[in-house]
């Protein structure tokens, strides 16, 4: 799948680096050195990495690292929801990085990244609590699209998936409430897979936004993020949400016949007021192309019940806006007062706001009606395979765009297709099927139906065989 050149590491994804580890071409201090470089190199133009381990990674890349799939891989966390014990741990504020807090746990997550023997050299930019779809928080400033430095990475996963994107590491942590996996691999021209609820334990955390949001990687291949998926997913004792276990391995569901496949694409927007954007439209029409070129049935169809788009974001946002009061309550608990406009940016502030004025009553209402709503909508997945969406509603923003007062307003143009998702709790991947002519990657989103993402990995892997985008390099690459 990679070419191979030992003089350009950048060239191998995960798998293909803990493979040189394990037939002894490189050392993982070998590994970790030349992404240091790179980071260093790379990283002023793109503020990707927000906080360096460099010399914790290098003693544990001469250590004795734990023999899993990612022996000595080099990687990158976000900073945000995954926590390492007495480790930095800001989730994009002023509050937490100005008073250097650390975290006093280690999440489960953590603990399986280092089971599989990554070496994680850092932490990635997010915006403040993972709020907006762009990673430009004031507390670290923007990162920029390595595709075109003018442009945002989207977010919340942004600072990974430039990472990623620029060839500083081969794979990076991301996690999604609303498209935050599948919203920054379509901008940065990656593969974002969302697992499905349960599938990835939040241990020891809560149930996070209702249960909508998840854990997941940015990578280059679908095989990556298929043996990623097949080793940190999993019950932790206490769990709110289990998914049942594969019935094998993702990683060998890579080229797996699948048989003709019902596949339903909707390629404009919801609600139908806004416009079309073209180039969206052209991913779509190109990878329905590529679907029916392989044989799958590929119509019109989608569920009837994403037409019930302002309610559903009404609901949504209920439920986002309470779990942002309790977040920046947290955050006030650790400074030893309440959490004001030099701690906690201006929309995040009255978005709790608004989230304290709801009566626990106005919150159930809002819970019981996405659940609801969600069965009317998984109830497609009974006549239908898949479905195909663009990833967002438009290709990237400029710098700017998404980010300061309003962008929660501004946002919904390019925010269409994707937190529907997180509300049904199935698994959707986001593939870079497709680049406009302004050079911008423009990536499509495929949902399966609950606990089939061993679907996804079949279908996702045809359409790389057929169209290898980890050959593509952006301008700004180490």
């Amino acid at each position: 799948m990679q070419t191979n050149d030992m003089s350009d590491l950048t060239t191998f994804d995960g798998v293909g680096q803990a493979e040189l580890v394990r037939s002894g071409q490189i050392s993982p201090l070998g590994l970790v050195d030349a992404a240091i470089e790179r980071i260093e190199r790379v990283n002023p133009t793109i503020n990707a990495v927000i906080s360096e381990r460099f010399e914790r990674a290098r003693a544990e890349a001469r250590g004795a690292l734990p023999d899993g799939p990612f022996r000595g891989v080099p990687f990158l966390v976000k900073d945000l929801g995954l926590m390492m014990a007495d480790e930095p741990y800001y989730a994009g504020t002023r509050a937490l990085k100005n008073i250097g807090y650390r975290a006093d746990r280690d999440s489960a997550l953590a603990r399986r990244f280092r089971e599989a023997g990554l070496v994680v050299l850092g932490r990635t930019n997010t915006p403040e609590l993972g709020s907006v779809i762009a990673t430009e928080p004031l507390s670290f400033g923007p990162t920029r699209n390595p595709w075109d430095t003018n442009r945002s990475t989207g977010g919340s996963s942004g600072g990974s998936a430039a990472a990623v994107a620029a060839g500083l590491v081969p794979m990076a942590h991301a996690s999604d409430g609303g498209g935050s996996i599948r919203i920054p691999a379509s901008a940065c021209g990656l593969v974002g897979l969302k697992p499905s609820r349960g599938r990835i334990s939040g241990s020891p955390g809560y149930d996070s936004w209702a249960g909508c949001t998840t854990d997941g990687i940015v990578s280059k291949t679908v095989r990556d993020s298929a043996a990623m998926l097949d080793f940190v997913s999993g019950y932790e004792m206490g769990d709110p949400f289990a998914a049942p276990p594969f019935t094998r391995p993702l990683s060998s569901e890579m080229r797996v016949a699948t048989g003709q496949l019902r596949i339903g694409f909707l390629d404009h927007p919801i609600p139908t007021d806004l416009p079309r954007d073209p180039d969206c439209a052209d991913a779509v029409d190109k990878a329905a192309r590529m679907l029916a070129a392989v044989g799958h049935l590929v119509e019109p169809s989608y569920p009837g019940a994403l037409e019930e788009h302002e309610a559903q974001m009404k609901h949504f946002s209920n439920i986002v806006a309470v779990s942002t009061a309790s977040e920046i309550d947290k955050i006030a608990a650790i400074l030893g007062r309440e959490a004001g406009d030099d701690d906690i940016e201006p929309d995040a502030l009255e978005f709790a706001q608004w989230g304290r004025s709801l009566t626990g009553l106005e919150y159930l209402e809002s819970f019981e009606w996405l659940r609801l709503w969600s069965r009317r909508v998984v109830s497609w997945w009974d006549q239908y395979d898949l479905l195909l969406t663009p990833t967002l509603g438009a290709p990237p923003a400029e710098i700017g765009v998404l980010a300061g007062p309003g962008a929660g307003r501004r946002m919904v143009p390019w925010l269409q297709y994707t937190a529907q998702f997180n509300v049904t709790g199935q698994p959707a991947i986001s593939l870079p099927l497709h680049w406009n002519t302004a050079g911008l990657p423009i990536g499509v989103q495929l949902v399966a139906a609950p606990f089939r993402e061993d679907l996804l990995i079949r279908v996702a892997s045809q359409l790389e065989a057929m169209f290898p985008w980890w050959n593509l390099r952006p301008p700004t690459r180490a």
